[in-house]
């Protein structure tokens, strides 16, 4: 059952993604060749205690860390460890939050220093393909046009859909429903509706689609081990239109589409 929000709880969601969003940014800095991504780790968990939030992920199903880092063919749910970043390394940093009781959750993909040109290319159409999705979500709409549009863009630029995981409700748990794939026919499934609240989060491949789970049973990489990119933003449909809740502010005066009205 898809629990639609109040606008007051939107604003709660709201703020826990702020403080994601604040995370995330600081530890873009920090992404340089020789970084342990445990010690990215431990730092986005000690900024969460600090802004008095609760790391979502850690102890969540088992997951043994605070953020997940993945690594190049590493899709999602990459674990922390000793392992150093290297020049020419992309990562994908996921991060999730809760405050007063409520969920954030949001993603992003980012280089480590000089990367090839198509690695970068990847991280731009997972970024893009996000908001080709978001210009989908309009009361009236069905989700699955979401699906359609992120896929046609990838599928577009050369690149494959992840099939395996999927967006997802999200406010008062992590995870809720509805689920939300990257891929299918338009025209399906629920009616997009206000108070709709979602963690969209296109996941798109070099090569195929398929996947396979590392022997730890959480880090899920490319069976052809091409490189994988990952972006993810909480949206919510509210009285005034569609919200990325997990953008900072300047984040999104920086922005072109906002000159469009995608969101404010």
């Amino acid at each position: 059952m898809i629990i639609y929000k109040s606008e007051e709880e939107i604003q709660g969601i709201k703020r826990s993604n702020q403080i994601v969003a604040t995370i995330l940014s600081e530890l873009k800095p920090m992404i340089k060749a020789g970084v342990k991504t445990r010690e990215l780790d431990e730092y986005a968990e000690t900024r969460a205690k600090e802004m008095d939030a609760i790391p979502a992920f850690k102890g969540y199903r088992g997951y043994p860390s605070s953020l997940c880092t993945s690594i190049n063919e590493e899709i999602v749910h990459g674990i922390p460890s000793s392992r150093r970043l290297k020049e020419g390394d992309i990562l994908s940093l996921d991060f999730g939050a809760i405050f007063e009781g409520f969920y954030g959750d949001a993603a992003v993909t980012y280089p480590v220093g000089a990367i090839s040109p198509k690695a970068q290319d990847l991280i731009d159409t997972v970024e893009g393909a996000f908001y080709k999705g978001l210009k989908q979500i309009e009361e009236g709409k069905r989700l699955s046009d979401i699906s359609h549009a992120i896929q046609g863009y990838v599928e577009s630029r050369g690149f494959s859909v992840i099939r395996s995981f999927v967006g997802h409700g999200i406010g008062l748990s992590l995870h809720e429903e509805p689920q939300l794939p990257n891929f299918g026919l338009p025209g399906r499934g629920p009616k997009i509706k206000k108070g709709l609240v979602l963690a969209m989060e296109p996941m798109i491949a070099m090569g195929d689609w398929k996947v396979e789970i590392l022997t730890d049973n959480w880090t899920a990489v490319t069976q052809d081990r091409s490189l994988s990119a990952h972006y993810e933003h909480t949206v919510a449909v509210t009285q005034n239109g569609t919200k990325i809740l997990s953008l900072l502010n300047e984040e999104k005066e920086s922005l072109s589409y906002l000159k469009e009205n995608t969101y404010a």
